[in-house]
C-alpha cells in the first residue's frame, strides 16, 4: 500500500506546491511518483496567474524540469502527458487513475477566497466527486507554501459500515509511516440538528435527548473496539467522543490532540455538486488549514 503516487499538474505554482510534500513521503514510503500533465481543450491562456501549458513538447519538458528540480535521484519519478486535448480534465485524471492503479493522488486546493472559491468547482473537487483512489488535499497558505508534519492522523468515524474503509486506509498509511491514530466521532446536540431530525427533536426532546445520548454511549464503545483492533496491529491508537456540531468538534479536536492530517470519508457521486452532497468535508476544509486525506467510499 502506498506504493505509487500520482501527481496532477497544471503548470501552476500552485499545483506545484504538492511536489515538496510528494517527494517527502515518496522518501519515507519507498514509492513512484507518477507526474501527469492533461491538455485541455480550449484552454485558457492562464491557470491561477500561470501560463497555461497546452503544447506536448513544453509540457514534457515542464515535467522534466521539475522533476531534477523536486526529487532526489533515488526517486523513482515517471512523467506522463496526455496528448489528445480533452474538456474534462478531472474525468482524464480519473481515468489515468484507473489505468496507472496508484495507491495515493495529491493536490493541492487552489484560490485565496471563500470555500467555495478554494475548493468548489475545482480540478481537486472533482476527481474527489468522480474517482476512487484515496486524494491527499494540501492547502497552500497565502504564500503558496504547504506544511507537511506527519504524526498524528485523526479520523472521523460515525459507526456507518460505510466510512469504515477510511479507517482501513488510515492504518495502512499509518503503519507506513510509523503514525499514531486518534480516532473521533462527534454525536451531535439537540441544537446541532437539522433537517427532520431537528423537526423531531423538536416534537420530541426527552427522546431525542435520550436517542443521542445512547448514541454517546455506543459511539465510545465502537470506538474502543476499532482502536483494538488497530492497536493489536502495532499502532498507537487513541479515541474521543465529542458532542455538538460535526465540523467544528472535529476542527477543535484536531487543535486539542495535535493533529497534522484529518481523515474523511467522501460519498463518489456524480456530477458537481457531488462532493458537497450530505457531508461534512467542505465544512471542515472552511475550518482548517492541515491536509485532508479524502477517502471515496461506496454503498455496497
Amino acid at each position: 500500500m502506498f506504493k505509487h503516487i500520482l501527481v496532477p499538474l497544471d503548470g501552476s505554482h500552485l499545483a506545484e506546491a504538492a511536489l515538496k510534500p510528494t517527494a517527502e513521503l515518496a522518501q519515507r514510503l519507498g514509492a513512484t511518483v507518477t507526474l501527469l500533465h492533461v491538455i485541455e481543450r480550449n484552454a485558457a491562456a492562464e491557470i491561477h496567474g500561470d501560463r497555461h501549458l497546452t503544447n506536448q513538447d513544453e509540457a514534457c519538458e515542464y515535467l522534466g524540469r521539475l522533476t531534477e528540480q523536486a526529487f532526489a535521484p533515488e526517486i523513482a519519478v515517471e512523467n506522463h502527458v496526455h496528448t489528445e486535448e480533452v474538456r474534462d480534465v478531472a474525468r482524464s485524471i480519473c481515468e489515468h487513475a484507473t489505468e496507472y492503479a496508484p495507491d495515493l493522488i495529491v493536490m493541492c486546493s487552489h484560490g485565496k477566497g471563500g470555500l467555495r472559491d478554494r475548493i468548489a468547482g475545482s480540478i481537486a473537487q472533482q476527481v474527489i466527486s468522480q474517482g476512487k483512489t484515496p486524494v491527499l488535499l494540501l492547502q497552500p497558505d497565502e504564500a503558496g507554501g504547504v506544511y507537511v508534519a506527519f504524526d498524528r492522523i485523526l479520523v472521523a468515524l460515525d459507526a456507518d459500515p460505510e466510512h469504515e474503509g477510511s479507517l482501513e486506509v488510515s492504518g495502512g498509511f499509518a503503519r507506513a509511516l510509523g503514525l499514531a491514530l486518534h480516532l473521533v466521532n462527534v454525536v451531535q446536540t439537540p441544537d446541532t440538528l437539522s433537517g427532520d431530525r431537528a423537526a423531531a427533536s423538536r416534537l420530541l426532546p426527552a427522546t431525542t435527548l435520550a436517542m443521542l445520548e445512547m448514541s454517546e454511549e455506543f459511539a465510545g464503545e465502537y470506538l474502543e473496539e476499532k482502536a483494538a483492533e488497530w492497536r493489536t496491529k502495532g499502532l498507537q491508537v487513541t479515541a474521543r467522543v465529542r458532542r455538538g456540531d460535526v465540523a467544528k468538534e472535529l476542527a477543535a479536536e484536531v487543535a486539542r490532540a495535535d493533529c497534522h492530517l484529518i481523515v474523511l470519508g467522501t460519498h463518489g457521486r456524480t456530477g458537481m455538486d457531488a462532493f458537497w452532497s450530505g457531508s461534512v468535508a467542505p465544512k471542515v476544509i472552511a475550518q482548517l488549514r492541515i491536509p485532508l486525506l479524502l477517502v471515496p467510499v461506496h454503498k455496497t
